[in-house]
């Protein structure tokens, strides 16, 4: 097998796979839903003679008045400044690194190495959907999954294709294209020394390359739908789909990696580029970012050692014209560093 399938979930952890997804995720009996509404430092939305204006108001509908939302935050968890971090996923995952790396933080997605073969090449990890996630994580820690050499694809005479790659990197030739898997893999390997790993879901959109049998991290290059029709098949995924991932990343995790794991997970406010469904772009990407919400909640209610940082929500709900670039896909870097800062503020001791 060249990834991971749903039904994979029951053989890498059989405890979590317990609860099915017909299930609450969480129940409370009367006394301890009261005690979280009592201790809770932001459970309401609104009250009738509380002006809307008041900057120091502890209502939602005064709080997304501000140009920076904040929202109440409790970790489960507390990282060290020692601790070794890792961060796999979409765009957050970038910028979290640097300002890891400022803190003087060791954080080893962050490979110099990549440089070597690309100045750009930081975005190596950057891993769209759960499916990529997942195949990344399997082909650099699990002995038995071997990387499927033939969803590389030749497009010229000089260059080839890896679909699992950053699509910010130049295509070139053989050689070099086999140099960069086989980096990669040699640094997601390091996430086994890694107390602290941050995960950003971003795609509900997905592609599977049928000859190779594998899923694969973005959309196809537009010449190939040209070359080799028939190769490519465009999935959008469930919820049953990117839980039973997510529960196979926990697992592969929870065997290879540190023994004391600590697992954040974020969802990404960047909105698709494109959509290959039949929803207007804007309905295509708020179903899939509430799928992927979806999901990342449930998965945190479900392990101890993994909790949901809400980027997501930080994102959406701070002011359009102070967090947003013109073209409303891109964060300005006020807006990212207000966001980055929130997380090192709740998480790093």
């Amino acid at each position: 097998m060249s990834e991971a399938r749903p039904s994979e979930t029951t053989a890498f952890n059989p405890v979590s796979a317990r609860r099915t997804l017909n299930e609450s995720p969480y129940v409370a009996t009367a006394a301890e839903a009261i005690k979280n509404y009592e201790e809770n430092r932001g459970p309401k939305w609104y009250k009738d003679d509380a002006d809307p204006d008041d900057q120091n108001g502890k209502y939602a509908f005064q709080r997304l008045r501000q140009t920076w939302f904040a929202p109440k935050v409790n970790p489960k968890f507390k990282l060290c400044r020692d601790d070794k971090f890792y961060a796999m996923g979409s765009c957050f995952a970038r910028g979290l690194e640097n300002a890891l790396a400022s803190h003087k933080i060791a954080v080893e997605s962050a490979a110099p190495e990549f440089a070597r073969l690309q100045p750009e090449g930081l975005g190596f990890t950057n891993k769209y959907n759960t499916y990529s996630i997942l195949n990344e994580l399997r082909w650099a820690l699990d002995p038995d999954a071997l990387f499927p050499v033939n969803s590389i694809v030749q497009v010229t005479k000089t260059t080839w294709y890896d679909p699992h790659t950053t699509p910010m990197l130049d295509l070139v030739g053989l050689e070099e294209t086999l140099e960069r898997r086989t980096l990669l893999q040699v640094v997601t390997e390091r996430i086994k020394r890694c107390r602290a790993v941050i995960l950003t879901l971003g795609l509900a959109e997905v592609w599977r390359d049928v000859q190779a049998d594998v899923y694969i991290n973005r959309t196809p290059i537009p010449s190939l739908f040209k070359t080799e029709p028939d190769r490519y098949e465009f999935h959008l995924t469930g919820f049953a789909e990117n839980w039973a991932n997510l529960e196979a990343t926990y697992a592969l995790l929870s065997r290879y990696g540190h023994p004391d794991l600590r697992i954040i997970v974020t969802v990404s406010p960047i909105p698709l580029m494109d959509t290959f469904s039949t929803k207007d772009i804007v309905v295509a990407n708020t179903w899939a970012k509430s799928l992927l919400r979806a999901v990342a909640e449930e998965w945190a209610l479900a392990h101890g050692n993994v909790d949901y940082f809400p980027s997501y929500e930080i994102v959406q709900n701070s002011d359009r014209a102070a967090m947003w670039e013109r073209d409303l896909r891109h964060v300005k870097g006020a807006g990212a560093h207000h966001t980055i800062e929130l997380f090192l503020g709740h998480y790093l001791e």
